[in-house]
């Protein structure tokens, strides 16, 4: 991988499958975590569910949620000439968005269950990615999409150049 500079940001002139999944997944991520800090801190589950989801995705491609934003006539941004009946993300290679899913997934499954054998603290950093995740999803940055762009990773959702060259 190249190093490279300049700021990655994801398109937003539309909401694409991708995007809406991002959307969707803060807030669950948001939700769950305040569910587990104020009412059972075993609800944490939920936030370790969706980090599971999240590392499924990586690896095999397929969303359920992706599927249902498929269905209600959401369409995919990654591979636009993709019209079959599923909704499968791509996995012919290691591109950014890929790589978030993976390390997102991890990291709030690890945060999930530090956060009840060790200190729940942990729901702090399972909030923040919350908010991050609804933050990239209405404004296309994230800074760890920019952490791996900057690495090198290739994107599949391609910046628009004059972003991308800053």
């Amino acid at each position: 991988m190249a190093h490279r500079s300049g700021l990655y940001i994801v398109p937003t002139h539309r909401w694409y499958i991708e995007r809406t999944v991002w959307l969707i997944a803060g807030f669950v991520l948001l939700l769950s975590t305040a569910l587990a800090h104020w009412v059972d801190p075993r609800l944490i589950g939920l936030v370790a569910a969706t980090g599971l989801a999240s590392i499924l995705v990586s690896l095999t491609g397929f969303c359920l949620v992706g599927n249902i934003l498929h269905r209600l006539g959401f369409t995919p941004m990654m591979h636009p000439a993709s019209t079959g009946r599923w909704y499968f993300m791509p996995t012919d290679a290691w591109y950014l968005e890929r790589r978030i899913y993976l390390v997102v997934g991890i990291n709030i499954s690890i945060a999930s269950l530090l956060s009840l054998v060790w200190t729940p603290w942990w729901l702090a950093f399972t909030g923040f990615v919350g908010v991050a995740m609804v933050w990239f999803a209405a404004t296309g940055f994230c800074i760890m999409a920019n952490g791996l762009y900057w690495l090198g990773a290739e994107p599949r959702l391609v910046p628009d150049p004059a972003t991308s060259n800053r």
